[in-house]
């Protein structure tokens, strides 16, 4: 398969004035055409921060590493995304070969501008579209994802619309540009779970037609399981387990992820307790030392968890953990 985006040894720390935060650290993975990779962990993993890196979108105060990478493949070349500094050389990750559909679409719509002219807006800065071009084309995308009377949404404000529909016209507006790469944060939370079916098939449906790929953020195992190609599980921003979607839910690895999985509802036995993940996820303030989720872990190898960060392990040949567990495992 053709690599689409490559991210290598990212390391992002924010400036505040308790001193330097990490908030992402030594993460890798890369993403082909026409594939979706599930980003699943707790609120405070990292998964927002890092995507928002593929986009170079992060505050100002956020300071990457020498040692971070991100290459976007594109059909002029590569592009090294954290080179990128002006407002022309960014427009290519910003809404051009990459989208994003963030997590609250009322924070994303300008209140004051219609919903049509922020679409028709778009398009014409990052394509060759006139006024009447960029509107039909914005009118057909808000009847792709399954806005009824499009026409008439299009002059519409986004406080007129309810949440869900809101939510699709984040989806439409971000999928008008026609990305290679489209980052999804949590696209589903705020819809209900007929809506988010459609939203689903839809996200299916772009990835075969465009062979678009995706990153797909979500705390949801199950919607993760229908959608994605692989996954990777995210903790106080370490990679701590990936691998190809059904491999890794059937077949979990890390207490983490395993964790994750026992406190999903069982739909056969509907009598059982959920089983949370104990404690809290600590603060980027406190981050512990050794294994990150040595804290919380239920498995803990002696001294080695609380004082030797473990590395990635190879499972097999596409999944990999980061435990001590496995450390008889080769690197």
């Amino acid at each position: 398969m053709t690599a689409l985006i490559d991210v290598e040894n990212l390391t992002l720390k924010f400036r505040t004035d308790e001193g330097l935060i990490t908030a992402v650290d030594n993460v890798s993975f890369s993403l082909n055409k026409g594939e979706v990779m599930g980003l699943v962990g707790e609120s405070g993993s990292g998964k927002s921060v890092t995507a928002k890196a593929l986009m170079h979108l992060n505050a100002r105060n956020a300071v990457y590493t020498p040692e971070s990478k991100i290459t976007l493949h594109t059909e002029s070349g590569p592009v090294d995304v954290l080179s990128l500094k002006t407002p022309r050389e960014l427009n290519i990750v910003r809404g051009g070969a990459v989208s994003m559909i963030f997590q609250e679409p009322m924070a994303s719509f300008a209140p004051a501008i219609t919903i049509g002219k922020q679409m028709v807006e778009q398009l014409q800065l990052h394509g060759d579209y006139t006024n009447e071009s960029a509107k039909r084309w914005s009118i057909e995308m808000l009847d792709r994802v399954g806005i009824s009377d499009p026409s008439k949404r299009f002059d519409q404000y986004a406080f007129e619309l309810s949440g869900g529909m809101r939510q699709r016209a984040m989806i439409a507006m971000a999928l008008s540009t026609q990305p290679k790469l489209l980052i999804a944060d949590e696209p589903t939370t705020a819809l209900d779970v007929t809506i988010q079916a459609q939203v689903i098939d839809l996200m299916k449906d772009l990835v075969a037609e465009f062979q678009m790929g995706i990153v797909f953020i979500t705390h949801d195992l199950g919607v993760v399981a229908q959608t994605a190609d692989k996954v990777n599980v995210m903790y106080l921003g370490r990679m701590i387990e990936e691998g190809p979607v059904r491999e890794v839910i059937r077949n979990s690895k890390h207490p983490y992820t395993q964790g994750l999985l026992a406190a999903l509802p069982k739909l056969d036995d509907l009598d059982s307790p959920l089983t949370p993940v104990p404690g809290d996820i600590p603060s980027p303030l406190e981050r512990p030392s050794g294994c990150v989720f040595h804290t919380r872990c239920s498995k803990v190898v002696g001294d080695v968890c609380r004082i030797t960060d473990p590395r990635d392990r190879k499972i097999d040949a596409t999944h990999k953990v980061a435990c001590h567990i496995y450390d008889e495992v080769p690197a």
